[in-house]
């Protein structure tokens, strides 16, 4: 039986980066689900495809559970990253997180486990052509673009946790860098595994090609944990393709 199999699930900014890509994978495992946002964005249309109906006002149906967006703090419900731990809780997870290049890393480990045959889901914030969508429900490992900005990230329970880099980005959520490295240290305490990457912003970045050379470094050290050493050598081609940085160049909302 679907994990999600009866549940039904109200999404309040449902066309968000985030809320789009959890209504796709909870219908996927079962979930009847529903929703609506104040805004036509481009994530609405692959939830047509997957045939989630979308209504044109903001009322709830009775007896439904209902999931908000960060972009609707007043409304009452879960929080968005109340769900996305427990969607990371019901699979074998790779969370990768960071200030920069997340979502590269992240679209990277998800292409590469779908190319050599392990199947897997993934949640990224953001579109990659290469994947198809910004949310996928294959039966490996669940892939996730993990965000420390309203600190999402560390109620999130990895198999795998990769950690990009930490740099001091969101000032009115953390108080310096020593806090925020100490919340990514805390949270990796609860990984299985940890992959970390050197500082990015260290050397020659002016060099064409050099946030994806260190991207892919991540992408493949997350990979090899996977499972995917076996077929290292087509792994490391397909990890070093440049085109899957277009994930991290996407037009975001709130999610």
């Amino acid at each position: 039986m679907p994990p999600f199999d009866g549940r039904r699930i109200w999404f309040v900014g449902i066309g968000g980066a985030g809320l789009s890509a959890y209504a796709q994978l909870a219908r996927a495992w079962g979930a009847e689900i529903g929703g609506w946002d104040s805004v036509e964005t481009p994530y609405l249309e692959p939830l047509a495809e997957a045939q989630i109906e979308l209504a044109p006002d903001p009322v709830v149906p009775a007896g439904w559970e209902i999931v908000v967006s960060s972009a609707y703090p007043n409304v009452p419900g879960r929080r968005r990253a109340e769900f996305l731990a427990e969607l990371v809780g019901r699979r074998r997870s790779i969370v990768v997180a960071g200030t920069h290049g997340k979502g590269t890393v992240a679209a990277m480990i998800a292409f590469v486990l779908r190319e050599t045959g392990h199947d897997p889901a993934w949640l990224i914030g953001s579109p990659v052509p290469q994947l198809g969508a910004n949310a996928g429900a294959g039966d490996g490992w669940l892939v996730v673009e993990g965000d420390e900005s309203d600190r999402t990230v560390f109620s999130l329970l990895a198999e795998i946790a990769v950690v990009t880099n930490v740099e001091l980005d969101h000032h009115t959520e953390f108080r310096s860098l020593a806090e925020l490295e100490a919340e990514f240290a805390r949270w990796q305490e609860t990984a299985t595994h940890i992959v970390r990457a050197a500082p990015p912003y260290e050397g020659p970045l002016s060099v064409p090609g050099e946030h994806n050379r260190r991207n892919a470094g991540s992408a493949l050290a997350g990979l090899e944990l996977a499972g995917c050493s076996s077929r290292r050598g087509r792994a490391r081609a397909c990890a070093a393709s440049p085109a899957l940085d277009a994930a991290s160049r996407s037009p975001r909302r709130p999610e």
